[in-house]
């Protein structure tokens, strides 16, 4: 069986199985759930999110550029 590549990252831990048997109205109302639930997180973490992502997209080594102080320019 090929490994999911979830974009979590997660490669390990327990399966959720999801029944194979849904109807596509079911499959779609799950989907909507989530979206929603997606866009309330979103909203009221934008900034705290958006910061840890940015802590989590820079490279080992490599300050992130607000640390660097001002400007010279």
């Amino acid at each position: 069986m090929k490994p999911l590549h979830l974009p979590s990252g997660i490669t390990r831990g327990l399966d959720f199985l999801i029944p194979h048997d849904w109807s596509a109205d079911q499959a779609l109302a799950v989907v909507e759930l989530i979206d929603d639930l997606r866009e309330r997180i979103v909203a009221h973490y934008q900034l705290a999110l958006n910061e840890l992502l940015c802590e989590q997209r820079t490279p080992p080594g490599n300050p992130h550029p607000r640390d660097n102080g001002p400007d010279p320019f």
